[in-house]
């Protein structure tokens, strides 16, 4: 699927998708998370890392406000038009925008956000669907949805509990706050910061170390670690002798053994 406010490219076995709409500082609609959600679902099989960045001055101020005015956005459903549906269909719909944050946690490569200027919103979910991010200094987060009568829906909240805890995660939603990347990286929600004019390379630095583990090791440790997560002592066990067993025969099979 294509978008005129998604652009994709491919460098080996990086891509790097953009979210290119700088005019609106990268605002989302529903039809781009159909297209973020198609682009997960079809990463060939040799892409290892994908790397999510907005242009312009922004990663992504979050949903396009436009959608819960009464004119809406030309081409999209507006929340009105959504909500008209019914309970049901508020439902399915909810469900199909989740899937352009959740699919990249199930795809095989590595997701980086690389974060700066604001991530508000959807935006900040964003960034929490990848599996790793990387912040300029200029970057803010903030979660905007409970100002508006409404709570984060599009699969952030486990990720936002997970890395810095439930009080902090109940505090930062319920009263919206910017929190600037320095907090950011001292309570876990980044894994490194650099100067806005370095981004690009801090980005390319940990999109090297990732390349340099070995691709099937790389490919079982993500759905391994991920799974670690909420996954009970023992069933997690044994999904790490099942990895294991994998990885080792394909490693004694090259040897000839």
């Amino acid at each position: 699927m294509t978008h005129p406010h998604l652009r994709v490219e491919t460098a080996g076995p990086v891509r790097t998708v953009t979210l290119d709409h700088p005019e609106k500082r990268n605002a989302q609609t529903p039809s781009l998370w159909s297209a973020l959600a198609e682009e997960a679902r079809s990463l060939p099989e040799d892409v290892r890392v994908v790397v999510i960045r907005g242009a312009g001055d922004a990663f992504s101020a979050g949903i396009d406000t436009a959608m819960f005015t009464p004119q809406g956005v030309p081409g999209e459903e507006s929340v009105a038009q959504l909500a008209a549906g019914g309970p049901e269909a508020i439902q399915r719909g909810i469900a199909a925008y989740q899937d352009g944050f959740t699919a990249w946690g199930e795809c095989p490569a590595v997701v980086v956000a690389e974060v700066h200027g604001y991530a508000i919103g959807a935006g900040f979910q964003l960034a929490l669907a990848a599996d790793l991010r990387v912040a300029a200094l200029d970057a803010w987060f903030a979660m905007r949805e409970t100002s508006l009568g409404l709570v984060p829906d599009l699969g952030g909240t486990g990720a936002l509990v997970h890395l810095v805890g439930y009080a902090r995660a109940l505090e930062i939603c319920a009263t919206g706050r910017k929190v600037s990347a320095p907090e950011a990286l001292s309570i876990g929600l980044v894994g490194s910061l650099a100067p806005a004019a370095d981004l690009t390379e801090t980005t390319g630095s940990l999109v090297e170390a990732l390349l340099a583990a070995p691709a099937p090791a790389l490919r079982a440790l993500k759905p391994l670690l991920r799974s670690a997560v909420d996954a009970d002592r023992g069933t997690q066990l044994g999904r790490e002798r099942d990895a294991q067993t994998a990885l080792l025969q394909a490693m004694l099979g090259g040897f000839g053994a």
